[in-house]
């Protein structure tokens, strides 16, 4: 047997996929491109997370966007990340292109074009279905790393959430959290050392700047209601297609602490939310997340732990997370090692770091007989990739080189009509769109507080008021003792002297 006939031999061995997959590309060997040697990704595998890397222009998000309109004509819902603003063109049809026939030519499948049903979301204050979430819901540890807060300031945070449970306050947005944080150390400082023991103003005055600091990122736009309901991230349209939710983020790039403030919530109100799915079929929900450095970069060693534990956990409830972003030493060793599909682009070897760099990145692959992957890693052109996959037994499956397939989606954009069309259309604008502002903590405490305050007045009114009938009488008495006219008709024995007289009179 041949090398080519071995390796392809090889390749058909371990892409053998019995249940449902979605086909990515054809397997290449020198240079050529091997359409009986197909790349397979069973579906049941799909849970347990990816990476998509590579250099700028090298195709990671056609890439990005074959496996998302792929996932969806099976039933998977996705939900992506678009901080480059480039992917709402999924919801059109591809417009067709010569280059796209030869490259479908060569991998041995037919080309298609297909548009696949679309939700466009937001965080900010672009236009889309808006995703909130309220304080309450993030809870007091997940706010305390989401913030980077001593473990001190992390209790008062807990002892402020204990202190709205119980009295029934709201914590809905920002501004309810700030409020109970100043009346913690001003009007309720009694209230709380009674009931919570002393909380410091230094400290709380510590977590203040802190959230101050959350919102000049425009946190304030995602902390309220009403709450995104992440069921609603698992719709199918009327044939069966899973929606594919594009969450606009091209205004947040510089703004990294919203973004993984963000990311860490949805997961954990997923992970919160979704029942147990064991080995399914298929997945739930697959998010990819573009620039997947813009959480990791920023992160505490706090939040850096949790966002592991999210990733470890997760895939038990069928979701699958896809981190995509130029080099896979972006993403946190503890990360790394829970990907079970790595897609990996061209890397381009400019300086001695860099080289460093791909050697690294060559060792985070299965071992093979028929390619050099230092060497492959370089010479990789566009919409090419070495790709390391999971058989349905959760066995990693020989390294391929592969030319991968083009979408079946429009490549460019949507124009700003389709867009606002395509959200005008959609039945979650009307139910997310309107702002509720109902009672909260906020209000309730400036409610309680003015009613203190009127009750301090009338009290000192009515303090005032008896000092000053206080002050008549003693002036009254003063003013009886002092005069002497007075005095003299007032003692006793003038009194005496005078009903002597009358009684002689009388006789």
């Amino acid at each position: 047997m041949s090398n080519k006939e071995s390796f392809v031999q090889s390749i058909i061995d371990g892409y053998s996929i019995k249940g449902d997959a979605i086909t990515i590309g054809a397997a290449m060997l020198n240079g050529e491109t091997l359409a009986d040697a197909q790349i397979k990704i069973p579906l049941k595998t799909m849970n347990r997370h990816g990476l998509i890397a590579g250099a700028t222009g090298t195709g990671k998000t056609k890439t990005l966007q074959v496996l998302a309109e792929q996932l969806s004509q099976k039933g998977v819902p996705v939900l992506l990340m678009d901080i480059k603003g480039d992917l709402s063109g999924i919801a059109a049809e591809s417009e067709g292109h010569i280059k796209i026939d030869e490259r479908h030519e060569k991998i041995g499948i037919p080309f298609k074009k297909h548009k696949s049903p679309v939700e466009i979301m937001t965080i900010s204050e672009q236009a889309g279905v808006r995703m909130r979430a309220t304080v309450s819901e993030f809870g007091p540890v997940l706010l305390s790393r989401i913030l980077d807060v001593s473990e001190t300031q992390a209790g008062i945070i807990a002892v402020v959430f204990k202190y709205c449970d119980d009295n029934k306050l709201p914590l809905l947005d920002l501004e309810d959290l700030k409020k109970v944080l100043s009346y913690a150390t001003g009007n309720g400082k009694a209230e709380f050392e009674e009931s919570y023991g002393r909380v410091s103003s230094s400290s709380t005055g510590a977590i203040l700047r802190k959230i101050i600091e959350l919102e000049q990122q425009g946190a304030d736009l995602f902390f309220g209601e009403r709450s995104f309901e992440v069921k609603d991230l698992v719709r199918k349209d009327s044939n069966g297609n899973g929606y594919i939710n594009i969450i606009r983020l091209t205004d947040i790039q510089d703004r990294p602490k919203l973004f993984s403030t963000f990311m860490l919530s949805l997961l954990a109100e997923i992970y919160a939310t979704f029942p147990e799915k064991g080995d399914a079929d298929k997945p739930e929900l697959i998010l990819f997340i573009d620039e997947a450095h813009l959480i990791f970069n920023e992160a505490s060693s706090a939040l850096l732990n949790q966002i592991e534990s999210i990733v470890k956990l997760i895939r038990s409830k069928g979701i699958g997370l896809y981190f995509v972003t130029q080099n896979p030493t972006d993403v946190p060793e503890g990360v790394l090692g829970q990907l079970g599909l790595k897609i990996q682009h061209a890397l381009r070897a400019f300086t001695a770091n860099d080289r460093k760099a791909i050697k690294l990145t060559a060792q985070n692959y299965p071992e093979t007989d028929y390619y050099n992957t230092a060497e492959v890693l370089t010479s990789l052109g566009i919409g090419e990739a070495l790709v390391s996959a999971l058989d349905e037994k959760g066995r990693p499956s020989p390294l391929a080189a592969t030319m991968l397939r083009a979408p079946e989606s429009r490549m460019d954009i949507l124009t700003a009509r389709e867009l606002d069309d395509l959200i005008a259309d959609s039945p979650l604008t009307d139910k997310y769109n309107e702002l509720i502002n109902r009672e909260s903590a906020e209000e309730i405490l400036n409610k309680k507080i003015e009613e203190a305050h009127a009750e301090e007045i009338k009290e000192k009114s009515r303090q005032e008021k008896e000092k000053a009938s206080s002050r008549t009488t003693t002036t009254t008495r003063k003013s009886t003792a002092q005069n002497p006219i007075l005095k003299v008709l007032t003692s006793a024995s003038f009194i005496r002297g005078v009903m002597g007289i009358l009684g002689k009179a009388m006789r």
